[in-house]
């Protein structure tokens, strides 16, 4: 009853555009957490391989370990796990060889002691918390980290990078950039050694060139949406998921039939209501009672009243040409966008796609 098309043509098409939007210099680092923003991270991650992608960024050692036996991957790639991890998760970094991200001291000492174990290296990058807040090591520690790094025989640096606050605009990422670009010149100074650095998410993949460094990592964009409606730059990117379910029922009601829970809409005259079949269990949220808009045969209708868990109402007018069995968009490249859905509630375009439930047929077009 309910499904979200995913285009893959449109995640080439889109990766293709941040290719030629960063040049050859940076290598892309394609973002597939949370089952690839609800995409299905396999299908993402293959279609990515075959656009040349050979680094991917997801949450945890969970994900990490799923996309690298899921079996979509047929080239060596590079999976990082963002997520600093805990000491009993260390040993599967070193057994699926996943690359681990580096916050502190004691979690790069358990490491050592486990490799050491082994005898086997772990590959790690380190995060600078340069203003994000979230997780990472202060620049004003971080080269202590990294010497202990270097003198740690079964730890492997494979990157050092760090996140941004605010990448909208240049402006919001000029004072963390410089903090991270002044710790990694003077590793690289003090060492001799050259290091993938990487901080520029998708909004500095638009705004701040001089972010772009060694690699980039595209999340949103990824998925045909910009992180904000006033980037600098703008490109073509096109939705690779389209929201969609069927109608169930349709039915004429007299003026002043209330719809749904707690009876919030009335009907001011004679209406015809059809009811959808998605609610907020598929992700279709709550929120978006009585704001939202369909889409049915070309034309589009006002959802109506509360958002139930499995179905929606929407008003059809006293002229309609929908039936039982008609196809409803909910959003995607048809009808409403993601952005502009999630603006009505309250919320971004990343979250509207990752709350498309697992009980949504994914169909892969």
């Amino acid at each position: 009853m309910t499904e979200a098309l995913v285009s893959l043509d449109n995640l080439a098409w889109n990766t293709s555009l941040i290719r030629k939007r960063v040049g050859g210099s940076a290598r892309i680092m394609g973002i597939v957490k949370a089952n690839a923003y609800g995409h299905n991270v396999h299908r993402v991650a293959e279609t990515l391989e075959k656009s040349g992608v050979r680094d991917f960024g997801v949450a945890n050692i969970h994900e990490a370990i799923e996309l690298k036996t899921g079996g979509a991957l047929k080239k060596p790639a590079n999976i990082l796990a963002f997520s600093s991890p805990l000491p009993s998760h260390i040993p599967f970094f070193l057994h699926h060889d996943i690359e681990m991200t580096l916050c502190d001291s004691l979690t790069l000492q358990s490491a050592e002691e486990i490799a050491a174990a082994e005898n086997k290296t772990i590959a790690v990058q380190l995060k600078v918390d340069t203003g994000m807040g979230r997780l990472g090591t202060p620049p004003a520690v971080a080269m202590e980290l990294l010497r202990q790094i270097d003198h740690s025989p079964h730890l492997e640096l494979k990157g050092i990078y760090t996140h941004f606050a605010d990448s909208s605009t240049a402006e919001g990422t000029t004072k963390q950039l410089d903090a991270f670009k002044t710790l990694t010149a003077e590793y690289e100074h003090a060492s001799s050694k050259t290091v993938c650095k990487h901080a520029a998410n998708s909004g500095a993949i638009l705004s701040a060139p001089e972010s772009w460094l060694d690699m980039v990592r595209p999340g949103i964009l990824l998925y045909g949406y910009h992180p904000t409606k006033n980037s600098p730059c703008r490109l073509d990117v096109r939705p690779v998921m389209q929201f969609e379910a069927k109608v169930i029922f349709v039915k004429k009601v007299p003026a002043g039939t209330t719809i749904s829970y707690n009876r919030t809409w009335t009907a001011n005259e004679p209406r015809s209501i059809a009811t959808i079949a998605a609610g907020y269990a598929d992700g279709y949220t709550r929120a978006l009672s009585g704001r939202a808009t369909v889409m049915i045969n070309g034309n589009t209708y006002p959802q109506v009243g509360i958002v139930t868990m499995d179905q929606i109402m929407v008003d059809l007018g006293t002229r309609h040409d929908v039936k039982t069995g008609d196809t409803a968009t909910l959003f995607g490249w048809e009808g409403i966008g993601a952005d502009s859905l999630a603006g009505l509630a309250g919320t971004i375009s990343y979250e509207m796609l990752c709350s498309v439930s697992a009980r949504v047929k994914r169909i892969f077009i």
